[in-house]
C-alpha cells in the first residue's frame, strides 16, 4: 500500500471535511472538560460548625458560646468538630450563670457534634457533604470521591486505547460518551453517599476514554499541518471551554442535583455527530477493510470539492485482507529503547498530573472567591495552550516540555516565601504556575504520538493516560494535606513538577523527524544513541506483513 498521506494529499489540509471534523471532535470535547473538574463543586466543604438543638435550654449568651474556639490559619476560629458538653451548659444556664464572667469556658468538658453540623450558606446551597456529612470523622469521604472519579479515569485510559484498536475509534468515542452522559444523569438519584461514589466512577470511565479516542480520531484524519493545531489548541482549548462553563453553571445553580441535572444536558447535543463524524479511514486500512476506507475518503473528496483518482490504494481483494501483526501491551517494554522511553514517559505523565490536577482541585482554597477562582484556573488554560502550541511548531519537544515544566515547578515552590498578607500575589502566583503545568500537560500528547509507531500509538497513549490518572488519584490528597500545613501541597508538587523538569532532557528529541512507522525506527533515548541498533520487536522474515500507517 501507498503512504497514506501520499494517497490521500488530493484532498488538501483544510477542506470542508477537515474543518467539520476538526470543531465536531474538538465541541465533543466540551463535556469533559466540566465533567472532569465537577467535584470541586459537587464536593465542596463549606464552614460548618456543631448543632446546638433548639430544644436545648440554654440563654442565648450559652447558645452563642457552645462553641470552643480553636486556631485555625493563624486566627481563633470556632471548632467545626466540637462542642461544649450540652449538659452542662444547661446547668449553668439554669443557675444564671455567665459565660466568661463567673465560668471559665476553657475547663469546660467537651463531646463531638451529636447533633449534627450547621453549614454555612454563603458559598454553597447544597453539596454532597452537606447532604451526608462528610465531615470530621467522616472528612476522608469527600477526597476519595474524587479520587475514585480518577480510578474510574484510570481505568477508562486503561481499556480505551485497546478497546479503541480492536472495535474502532468512532464506536468507543460514542459508546464512552453514553456512559459518561448515562450515568452522571442516574447520579442525581443517588440515595447514599457510596450509591453517588460507585456511578462517579463509571463516568470517570466514560469521561477520559472520550478524550483520549477523540484525540487519536482527529490525529488520524487529519492532515499533518492541522493535527498539531488539533491537538494543542482544538481539543485543549474545548475543554477549558467546559471547564469554564463549570464554575458558571456552579455559580447560578448551587444545589448539587440540580447542578449534575444542568451538566448532564450538553452531552445530549452529542447524538446527531453519529451520523457526521466519521471512522478513521487509517484503523479500516490496518484492519483490511479498505472498501469502507475508500468510500469515507471519497465522500470527503466529494465535501471538499475535488476530485478523486480511480485507485485509491493497491491492494488485493478486500475479501482476502492481508493478515495483520497483532500488538500487546508488552510490546511497550520489548527493548531496553522501547521500555527505558515507555517508563520515562510513564513518570513524566504522573507527575504532570499530580500537579495539573493538585491545583486545579485546590481552587476553593485560594483567597477570594470560589467560583471566580475556578473561572480564573479555567481561562489560564487558554493561553497555556497557545503557547504551547507555538512552542510546538518552532522549537525541540524536550526543551519545550522542560522549560514550561521549570517554570510550573519554580513558581508554586516559591509561594511559601510570599507573606501572608500578600494573598493576592499567591494566587497570580499559582495561576502562573499552573500555566506552565497546563502548557507541558497539553505538549505530552503530541509528544507520546511521536515517539510511538502506528501499531502500538494508541496503546501507547492509553498507557501513560493510565499513569497520569494514577497521579490524578493522589491529587486530592494533596490538596487534603493543606489542612494541616497550608504550603505543603505546593512544596510537595513543585518539587515533583521540577523534577520531572529535569527527567524529560533524557528523552528523545522528536521534533522534525517523522513519526516512525515501525519499532525499528523509534528514536533513541540519550543514553543509547551511540550504542547498538536496537533490535526489532519480532524479526521482521519471520513475521507476517504488517500493514502500518503513519499518524
Amino acid at each position: 500500500m501507498r503512504d497514506y498521506d501520499a494517497a490521500t494529499a488530493f484532498l488538501g489540509e483544510w477542506g470542508r471535511f477537515q474543518r467539520l471534523v476538526f470543531f465536531l471532535l474538538s465541541a465533543s470535547i466540551v463535556p469533559n472538560g466540566f465533567n472532569g473538574m465537577s467535584a470541586v463543586f459537587l464536593a465542596g466543604t463549606p464552614e460548618h460548625r456543631c448543632a446546638v438543638p433548639r430544644g436545648a435550654n440554654l440563654s442565648s449568651e450559652w447558645r452563642n458560646a457552645s462553641i470552643p474556639l480553636e486556631l485555625r490559619g493563624g486566627r481563633a476560629e470556632p471548632s467545626r468538630c466540637r462542642r461544649y458538653r450540652l449538659a452542662a451548659l444547661a446547668n449553668f444556664s439554669a443557675l444564671g450563670l455567665r459565660p466568661g464572667f463567673d465560668v471559665e469556658l476553657e475547663s469546660l468538658e467537651q463531646e463531638p457534634c451529636l447533633d449534627g453540623w450547621e453549614y454555612s450558606r454563603d458559598i454553597y446551597r447544597s453539596t454532597i457533604v452537606t447532604q451526608w456529612n462528610l465531615v470530621c470523622e467522616d472528612d476522608w469521604k469527600a477526597p476519595l470521591t474524587t479520587s475514585l472519579f480518577f480510578v474510574g479515569v484510570l481505568i477508562g485510559s486503561f481499556i480505551s486505547g485497546q478497546l479503541s484498536d480492536r472495535f474502532g475509534r468512532k464506536n468507543i468515542l460514542f459508546s464512552t460518551m453514553a456512559v459518561q452522559t448515562g450515568f452522571s444523569f442516574v447520579q442525581i438519584f443517588s440515595t447514599s453517599w457510596e450509591m453517588f461514589t460507585v456511578l462517579f466512577l463509571i463516568v470517570g470511565m466514560g469521561q477520559i476514554s472520550n478524550y483520549v479516542v477523540a484525540f487519536i480520531l482527529g490525529t488520524e484524519i487529519l492532515g499533518k499541518s492541522v493535527r498539531i493545531i488539533f491537538s494543542t489548541l482544538g481539543v485543549c482549548i474545548f475543554f477549558a471551554i467546559g471547564y469554564m462553563l463549570l464554575p458558571l453553571f456552579a455559580y447560578f445553580i448551587r444545589d448539587w442535583r440540580m447542578l449534575l441535572l444542568a451538566l448532564t444536558v450538553p452531552g445530549l447535543f452529542c447524538i446527531p455527530l453519529w451520523w457526521i463524524i466519521p471512522e478513521s479511514p487509517r484503523w479500516l486500512i490496518s484492519q483490511g477493510r479498505y472498501k469502507e476506507a475508500e468510500a469515507i475518503i471519497r465522500k470527503a473528496a466529494k465535501m471538499n470539492g475535488v476530485s478523486a483518482p480511480a485507485e485509491l490504494f493497491n491492494t488485493v481483494e478486500d475479501s482476502k485482507p492481508q493478515q495483520q501483526q497483532k500488538a500487546i501491551l508488552l510490546d511497550l517494554f520489548r527493548t531496553r529503547n522501547i521500555a527505558t522511553i515507555t517508563i520515562m514517559s510513564l513518570l513524566l505523565w504522573f507527575f504532570t498530573s499530580v500537579g495539573y490536577f493538585g491545583l486545579s482541585l485546590s481552587t476553593p482554597n485560594w483567597h477570594g472567591n470560589a467560583y471566580l477562582n475556578c473561572f480564573l484556573s479555567a481561562v489560564i488554560e487558554v493561553p497555556a495552550y497557545v503557547i504551547a502550541w507555538l512552542l510546538l511548531r518552532s522549537l525541540p519537544r524536550r526543551y519545550s516540555l522542560s522549560g514550561t515544566l521549570f517554570l510550573g515547578g519554580g513558581v508554586v515552590l516559591f509561594i511559601q516565601l510570599v507573606p501572608a498578607d500578600f494573598n493576592v500575589l499567591s494566587v497570580c502566583l499559582v495561576m502562573l504556575g499552573k500555566f506552565g503545568i497546563t502548557a507541558a500537560f497539553s505538549m505530552l500528547y503530541v509528544y507520546n504520538v511521536e515517539l510511538y509507531p502506528t501499531l502500538v500509538r494508541n496503546m501507547a497513549v492509553g498507557a501513560t493516560s493510565t499513569a497520569s490518572r494514577l497521579g490524578s488519584i493522589i491529587a486530592p490528597y494533596f490538596v487534603y494535606l493543606g489542612a494541616y500545613d497550608r504550603f505543603l501541597p505546593y512544596i510537595l508538587m513543585g518539587s515533583l513538577t521540577v523534577l520531572i523538569g529535569i527527567l524529560t532532557l533524557f528523552l528523545p528529541e522528536s521534533y522534525g523527524s517523522p513519526l516512525p512507522e515501525s519499532f525499528e525506527q523509534m528514536l533513541k533515548v540519550k543514553c543509547f544513541r551511540n550504542g547498538q541498533q536496537t533490535t526489532g520487536i519480532r524479526n521482521s522474515k519471520a513475521s507476517p506483513k504488517v500493514l502500518v500507517t503513519p499518524l
